[in-house]
């Protein structure tokens, strides 16, 4: 997102104070960073950002099928631009001057649709997650995971493509950091590999990835 920033700030205060997580970014590379690290619930875009315009991020991220709902806030407020903005593969389109009570009606409105269209079936390569029936199996076999295998495994599958840092994946496994070695994370990624195992070259891959993991 991008407005002036102490628009920006206002918005991000008042998402905050409704008890929603944000991240504010004001150029086209650094949203494409943040994306590409997380995943987000919803996104809201300015189109003037710094460095670019915004309907040509939105059209890499449908192309690289990015899902997260995404809602335009901009001034540019013709039904020309709005209805490019939803045919380019945005959710909502709300023009400035804007009230902040409809902006944050319009969020409310889009994590809901998005929670009722999450998938709960995830597949890669043979894997094929159920997160309903919480079984996993491989080429049709059944799989016999731990709960943290489990949840790691669910991880990457959320997240297939992006590298994830180690931080990212405990925060979302374990609690406390408190209760874990330096070598725990390795432990549990290797436990999957033996799990499902892949060919040299892709195993090479994986490991490249020096910033952390990445399901490939």
């Amino acid at each position: 997102m991008k407005t002036s920033r102490k628009s920006a700030q206002f918005i991000k205060r008042s998402l905050e104070d409704v008890e929603y997580s944000t991240k504010t970014v004001r150029t086209c590379a650094e949203a494409k960073d943040a994306l590409a690290e997380s995943p987000y619930d919803a996104i809201i875009l300015d189109l003037g950002l710094a460095d670019g315009d915004g309907l040509t991020l939105l059209k890499q991220w449908r192309a690289h099928a990015f899902t997260e709902p995404i809602l335009i806030l901009s001034a540019r407020d013709a039904v020309h631009d709005r209805i490019r903005g939803l045919n380019l593969g945005a959710d909502d389109y709300l023009a400035k001057p804007f009230s902040m009570e409809e902006l944050l009606a319009r969020v409310r409105s889009l994590l809901r649709r998005h929670v009722d269209k999450k998938v709960t079936v995830l597949e890669h390569h043979g894997i094929r997650l159920d997160l309903v029936a919480h079984t996993v199996s491989l080429d049709g076999r059944q799989v016999d995971l731990t709960g943290r295998e489990f949840a790691l495994l669910e991880i990457f599958m959320q997240n297939q493509g992006r590298v994830l840092t180690r931080s990212m994946i405990t925060e979302k496994i374990w609690d406390s950091h408190d209760e874990l070695d330096a070598n725990l994370l390795d432990v549990y990624m290797r436990r999957l590999r033996k799990k499902f195992p892949v060919s040299s070259e892709e195993q090479s891959s994986k490991r490249s990835a020096v910033s952390g993991y990445q399901m490939i």
